[in-house]
């Protein structure tokens, strides 16, 4: 008897020590890094382009990139996710230095696919356009070259993230990970199909689940509808009081999620801010006005084919 309890406590000591090896070492290592592959790509910026970059933009990159002190995409402390640290998005303007200037399209291209730097660097909170289509890519692109006062060159630096143990942890461990880069085209979807048309705007192009869904450290990014909770809401993020908020269910349970809205309740929230009954929708819940009450209405028509999920949350 005594023999056993000494194996046993020998082997929980094992355990302890290896446990303990394992989070120092990747306390040390920090987020891995990616392999920047090089691919030959060379943008024609037309007007058509540049002006859909530019509402892509407005939707995906100001939120997170726009500084309210210069105007410009320069970056900013992202206090919505304090559970993975310090976060600092980074200068995107046409800065040679601190910016994207020196980026060939090929290198923007990839980090916007795959969320891997030119010099390997990973960033796991960006969000990615992994499953965009080619052209919206472009546009996105496109609009980064242009002149628009939103990205004209601006040396503001930001200071280098910090991350958590978590966000250390589930990088390590493969919870969140780089996307591969397409090795087919991706089309535009077909607009005349109204659910396929509303299944490519909120998961490959805004990528709504993301914050809607039950975990950012449970969303599987590459197969969105398999991410833990999916749509259900519940996700704790940071509104700018400081304060937790936790994200709408968007499923059409009646009860805890938005089954009773009409397609213009829905259409009204989601680009103005406006919901049937309560407050107003606030940060980091932008409203995306830039949506064409189409695009709305078919994002509101492909949530209606999606499970529902009863998880009331509480709205304060």
């Amino acid at each position: 008897m005594k023999k056993a309890l000494r194996y046993l406590l020998i082997t929980l000591g094992v355990i302890v020590v290896l446990v303990g090896l394992a989070a120092a070492f990747i306390a040390f290592r920090g987020v891995p890094k990616g392999e920047a592959k090089k691919i030959d790509l060379k943008v024609e910026a037309t007007p058509a382009r540049v002006a859909q970059g530019q509402r892509l933009a407005a939707m995906l990159c100001n939120s997170c990139h726009m500084d309210p002190n210069t105007g410009k995409l320069t970056g900013r402390k992202m206090d919505e996710v304090p559970q993975f640290g310090a976060i600092y998005s980074k200068n995107i303007t046409q800065d040679p230095e601190h910016g994207i200037g020196k980026w060939t399209d090929g290198e923007i291209a990839y980090l916007l696919r795959t969320g891997i730097k030119p010099d390997g660097t990973f960033l796991p909170i960006m969000a990615k356009l992994a499953h965009t289509s080619d052209e919206d890519l472009y546009s996105v692109i496109a609009f980064l070259r242009s002149n628009h006062t939103w990205v004209t060159a601006d040396n503001t630096r930001q200071p280098a993230t910090e991350y958590s143990f978590l966000a250390k942890f589930i990088t390590n461990a493969g919870f969140i990970k780089p996307s591969a880069y397409p090795t087919a085209a991706i089309p535009n979807p077909d607009t005349t199909n109204q659910v396929a048309w509303g299944r490519y705007i909120a998961l490959n192009q805004l990528e709504c689940y993301a914050c809607h869904s039950k975990d950012f450290t449970k969303n599987d990014y590459n197969n969105p509808e398999k991410s833990a909770g999916f749509f259900g809401g519940g996700n704790k993020m940071q509104g700018m009081d400081g304060k937790d908020i936790y994200t709408l269910n968007l499923t059409m349970d009646e009860e805890t999620g938005i089954g009773k809205w009409s397609e213009e309740d829905f259409v009204k929230a989601l680009k103005y801010g406006q919901v049937p009954h309560g407050p107003a929708l606030r940060i980091p819940m932008i409203p995306y006005t830039p949506l064409t009450d189409n695009e709305a209405k078919a994002i509101f028509a492909y949530l209606q084919s999606i499970p529902k999920i009863k998880n009331q949350v509480e709205r304060k």
